[in-house]
């Protein structure tokens, strides 16, 4: 067959993934603070979009579930300016822009993909006024800085090292050190990555380990502790082959442990004694970055006739604005057709952005929505009833895409009576029972095994894995030895040998 050029005509369909639609499934993986960045941004930029500041654009998004009721998710009511978005995410571009021209479309193509990083004005960020009219006020400029250890060592390195070089050593191995105080890095690698020897590296090492507060810069746990009772000159023989040898002590294997000293169980207790009075931890006594409180993206609250009220937490949501009046009245007064090109493009981002977290808001709720209605046995009864979920049951019941369930659910919390939980929370691994009629959550299985164990009191009802399944098997739950012991250890719980050298220890 020769070779030549030709023409086909193909026809074909394809999704094209526009920088808008890429913006709208992005928006799904935010959490409320990524979220609230990312239109703080588009504030700034967008010289359309305004911050809603009453309720013109306040969601009341509310889902009721009946109990024992087989319908699906009821009608929901969005008083907001987007109240025509799509109902899913995952639909094509022309159905979530349904009012888009050709022209429109021509136009979206070429507005860029806008980054969801970057630095924020944060200053902005707040609804209200200034302090006292004075809009130069700077409530952080104002406000204690707790001392954070990375402050703290380098203060000590400029009076402790005079050479440079060594300096800066010293405060490339402090900014490894992590909040507990422990430098977890391979100091190979950091002497390949600065290009010096690895023994100028130990010896600047050495240096910082002298540092306050005592232990820190060590590089696990027996170093740390070395260095606290090389200071108090209690490192003596036995207990350095004590700090060698943490990993018996962790399982209470006392007789050996003492046997590798070459000192006597009595001895041995005092020996522990002096560790349980060092810090594991130095680095805490200080400042480091403070810990973000999860805000809740949905409410879930029992109603009078034991349904379930399915509601979103319209605080966390932002509200935005498009001004059509000032792009009608710069359009209007202007001839520019680059101004106007331009007032064109904001104009359809801002509409795109109002519409995208409309739609936002509304694919939570609906995943929501149907996770309260498949687990209604855990917000009533607790963890024991949790059932077997997956993404492609929710995905099924609500006419989406499992990826789409995914993004929804990722970072994103659920505030209950029995506590906030993230939503991926409620996808668990099914566990067969032993009559094959029902199956079990690996969740709900986890509790049973934490329940059983619990009511441990004294060695002699120290359960082992084995007896731990065989009480499983009689509650009706099918499961192997190995799955138990995954599930405990899971739980961070020790094996029966391990408690039942604690309890024995103890009495």
């Amino acid at each position: 067959m020769a070779l030549a050029p030709q023409i086909k005509l193909k026809q074909g369909q394809q999704l094209a993934m526009t920088p808008q639609l890429q913006q709208a499934i992005k928006l799904l993986t935010l959490t409320n603070i990524e979220l609230a960045a990312f239109v703080e941004e588009q504030l700034e930029s967008n010289p359309l979009l305004e911050r809603g500041t009453g309720t013109e654009n306040r969601r009341e998004d509310a889902v009721e579930i009946k109990p024992d009721s087989d319908i699906g998710l009821t009608e929901l009511d969005l008083n907001t300016p987007s109240a025509a978005a799509a109902d899913a995410m995952d639909v094509s571009e022309s159905q979530l822009n349904v009012e888009a021209t050709a022209a429109d479309i021509a136009a979206d193509n070429s507005v860029g993909a806008v980054s969801v990083g970057g630095d924020v004005d944060w200053s902005k960020a707040g609804t209200g006024g200034s302090f006292s009219g004075n809009n130069d006020y700077d409530p952080a400029a104002n406000t204690a800085h707790e001392i954070t250890l990375n402050a703290h060592l380098t203060a000590q390195l400029a009076m402790a090292i005079d050479d440079e070089r060594d300096r800066m050593i010293g405060a490339y191995l402090i900014d490894q050190v992590d909040e507990n105080g422990y430098l977890r890095a391979d100091l190979q690698e950091l002497s390949d990555r600065l290009g010096v020897d690895l023994n100028r590296v130990k010896s600047v090492l050495t240096v910082l380990q002298t540092f306050e507060p005592t232990g820190v810069m060590a590089r696990d746990l027996s170093e740390c502790m070395a260095l606290q009772l090389k200071e108090r000159g209690e490192l003596d023989g036995p207990m350095q082959l004590l700090l060698d040898n943490l990993e018996l002590l962790a399982k209470h294997d006392l007789p050996g442990l003492a046997k590798i000293c070459g000192i006597s169980v009595q001895a041995l207790g005092e020996y522990t004694a002096r560790l349980r009075a060092l810090a594991p931890k130095p680095g805490l006594a200080y400042g480091s970055d403070t810990a973000c409180v999860v805000e809740p993206d949905v409410f879930v609250h029992e109603r009078p006739d034991g349904g379930w009220a399915v509601e979103l937490n319209s605080d966390t949501l932002p509200r935005v604005l498009v001004n059509s009046r000032y792009y009608a009245e710069v359009c209007s007064k202007t001839k520019d057709e680059k101004v106007k090109s331009y007032m064109s493009e904001c104009s359809q981002s801002a509409s795109w952005l109002v519409k995208s977290l409309d739609q936002r808001a509304r694919t939570i709720l609906k995943v929501a929505s149907e996770i309260v209605k498949l687990q209604d046995g855990f917000f009533a009864y607790g963890v024991d009833h949790l059932r077997p979920l997956n993404l492609k049951t929710v995905a099924d019941a609500i006419d989406m895409h499992e990826s789409t369930v995914s993004r929804v659910t990722s970072n994103k919390y659920i505030a209950t009576t029995r506590g906030t939980f993230e939503l991926k929370y409620f996808f668990t691994a099914a566990i067969g029972s032993m009559d094959g009629a029902e199956t079990y959550s690996s969740e709900a299985v986890r509790h049973k095994i934490k329940i059983l164990i619990d009511e441990e009191h004294s060695v002699k009802s120290v359960l082992s894995d084995d007896k731990l399944v065989k009480l499983l098997q009689a509650q009706g739950i099918d499961v192997a030895r190995r799955t138990v012991a995954k599930y405990r250890e899971s739980l961070g719980i020790a094996s029966s040998v391990q408690r039942r050298r604690i309890i024995k220890n103890k009495q």
